[in-house]
C-alpha cells in the first residue's frame, strides 16, 4: 500500500524546487548578461535574435513530457526570455563614460592653447624624472622650449622602491616646478601619490600625474577628479586594460572627463627591458575610448638605445603624444640616471620623430 504524502511534505518539497528554480533562474542570468556583455564588445546593438529564440521555444516544446501543456511551457519560457532580453539591454545601457559607445567622438584637451587627441598633432611630454635643483630644471625647462616642447615633467613627489631612494623635494619641488615652466610657456605635470597631497599639487600643476603604482589607490582616483584638474593616468604595472580604462571611469564619474591615457609598459618575464612596451594596448584604448592615449617609452624600455624605434611605433599605432625623460646631466641623476637622455640625446630622438611630430596637413 502507497503511503500517502501530507500536505507539508508536499508544499516543502514545492518550496525547495522553487528554490532550485531560482538558483537556475540567476544562473541563467548571470550567463545572459555575459552573452550581452559580448555582444557590446562585437558591436552588435541588436540583442533580440528572434531566430534563437523560436529555435530555444521548438527544442522545449519537443521536450516537453507534461504535466503543462506545451502552450503553458511556451508562456512560461517565453517571459524568462522577455526578463533575459531585458537584462541584456539594460547592463548595456550602463556603458562606461571612457567609453565611444557612450562619446563616439575623440575627447580634444584644450589646456591653455596646448591640445592634446584628435585631430591635434602628437605632442612631447619631456622633462626630469625627479625635480633636484633650481639649476638642473631652469636648464632642462629653456632647453625644451626651444624646442617647442609645451608640457614639462618632473616628479616633486617620488614613489621609489626602497624607502632609503630619494623621495623628491615636495612641496618645494612643486613650487620650482611650476614657477620654471610658467616662465618659459610651458603647463607643467607631476605626480599626486596621496589624497592628503591633491589640493596642494592642484595649486601648482597644469597636469596631475596618477603613477603606475597608483592606479588601483580608487580614493585617490576619485580625489582627482574632484579636483577638476586635466589628469594624466599611466597604467598599472601589471594592469589589464580593462582595469586601466576602469581606472579612468573612477576620475570620469566624479565629472572630470579631461583624462590622458599613458601606456608605460607592463611588466613580464622579461629582463632585458624595465618593462614590455604593449602597442597594441594604445591601438585598443583607441579604439575602445574617445580619451587622448600617450606612450612612456622612457619607463617601457628603460634603457636610452630603444627609445627612437619605440617612439615611432607608439606613434605609429596611433598614440597622440610621447612622453620621454630628460635630464641636463643623466650620469648623475638622483633617481633612474641610465634611462633619461641628456641634451644631445634628445636632440637625436627629436630630429628622428620630425616628420611623425608635424601637423597633420589639412584637405
Amino acid at each position: 500500500m502507497t503511503h500517502q504524502r501530507s500536505i507539508e511534505d508536499l508544499r516543502a518539497e514545492v518550496d525547495q524546487i522553487n528554490r532550485d528554480l531560482l538558483t537556475l533562474l540567476s544562473k541563467r542570468g548571470e550567463v545572459v548578461a555575459q552573452i550581452g556583455h559580448a555582444k557590446t564588445q562585437e558591436g552588435r546593438p541588436n540583442h533580440y535574435d528572434p531566430a534563437r529564440e523560436d529555435k530555444q521555444l521548438k527544442e522545449i516544446e519537443s521536450l516537453n513530457q507534461g504535466p503543462f501543456t506545451s502552450a503553458a511551457v511556451k508562456a512560461i519560457f517565453k517571459e524568462i526570455f522577455k526578463a533575459s532580453l531585458d537584462l541584456e539591454e539594460s547592463n548595456d545601457k550602463k556603458q562606461l563614460l571612457v567609453s565611444r559607445k557612450v562619446k563616439s567622438e575623440d575627447t580634444v584637451l584644450d589646456i591653455d592653447g596646448v591640445r592634446i587627441g584628435g585631430d591635434a598633432p602628437p605632442i612631447l611630454v619631456a622633462g626630469p624624472c625627479a625635480i633636484e635643483s633650481e639649476e638642473q630644471m631652469e636648464q632642462t625647462a629653456a632647453f625644451l622650449a626651444a624646442r617647442g616642447v609645451k608640457i614639462l615633467r618632473g616628479g616633486a613627489y617620488k614613489p621609489r622602491t626602497s624607502p632609503y631612494g630619494f623621495q623628491g623635494m615636495g612641496v618645494d619641488g612643486l613650487i620650482l616646478g611650476s614657477r620654471v615652466a610658467k616662465e618659459h610657456g610651458m603647463l607643467f605635470v607631476t605626480e599626486v601619490m596621496d589624497t592628503r597631497d591633491v589640493e596642494i599639487v592642484a595649486e601648482h600643476a597644469d597636469i596631475l600625474q596618477v603613477g603606475a603604482r597608483n592606479m588601483h589607490n580608487f580614493a585617490l582616483l576619485r580625489e582627482v577628479g574632484r579636483s577638476r584638474r586635466p589628469v594624466l593616468l599611466k597604467r598599472g604595472l601589471s594592469a589589464t586594460i580593462e582595469e586601466w580604462l576602469y581606472a579612468a571611469e573612477y576620475i570620469l564619474s566624479e565629472g572630470n572627463n579631461e583624462v590622458i591615457l599613458c601606456e608605460r609598459g607592463i611588466r613580464t618575464y622579461e629582463k632585458w627591458t624595465r618593462n614590455t612596451l604593449d602597442l597594441s594596448a594604445v591601438a585598443l584604448a583607441k579604439q575602445e575610448t574617445h580619451l587622448p592615449v600617450i606612450v612612456d617609452v622612457t619607463h617601457a624600455a628603460g634603457r636610452r638605445d630603444l627609445l627612437i624605434p619605440l617612439a615611432k611605433a607608439a606613434l605609429a599605432v596611433g598614440a597622440d603624444g610621447i612622453h620621454v625623460e630628460v635630464h641636463p646631466s643623466p650620469a648623475t641623476a638622483l633617481s633612474d640616471n641610465e634611462q633619461q637622455l641628456d641634451f644631445a640625446g634628445y636632440d637625436k630622438f627629436s630630429d628622428a620623430l620630425s616628420s611623425l611630430l608635424r601637423q597633420p596637413a589639412t584637405v
